[in-house]
């Protein structure tokens, strides 16, 4: 039973901070917290920072600068550091996880963290 479960999301000022977990779990294979996306309401979802195969992070430029992506893979867990929070940040915040089962993968997506910027 493969679980993705986000953390950490709610309600935060204008220029405050946040931030979110995600934590994969119950591959017989091998899981791995890719990155986030977000959806704004009457917005299609969009990328906000992933794990690039190679090894290095990518960010949307409206997050670049403002927006931190790390992992533990002792503990098979995505953070998103998110600072200098804008109205326009609120969204629901999903994440991103990949399966890698021999020759081939599957995706998993978790059920997503409310972020609310407002004051």
């Amino acid at each position: 039973q493969v679980q993705v479960v986000e953390s950490g999301g709610g309600l935060v000022q204008p220029g405050g901070s946040l931030r979110l977990s995600c934590a994969a779990s119950g591959s017989i294979f091998s899981i791995y917290p890719m990155g986030w996306y977000r959806q704004a309401p009457g917005k299609q979802r969009e990328l906000v920072a992933v794990f690039t195969s190679s090894g290095t992070t990518n960010y949307s430029d409206s997050v670049k600068g403002r927006f931190s992506l790390s992992r533990d893979n002792a503990k098979n867990t995505a953070y998103l550091q998110m600072n200098s929070l804008k109205p326009e940040d609120t969204a629901v915040y999903y994440c991103h996880a990949h399966e890698q089962v021999d020759h081939y993968g599957m995706d998993y997506w978790g059920k997503g963290t409310l972020v609310t910027v407002s004051s």
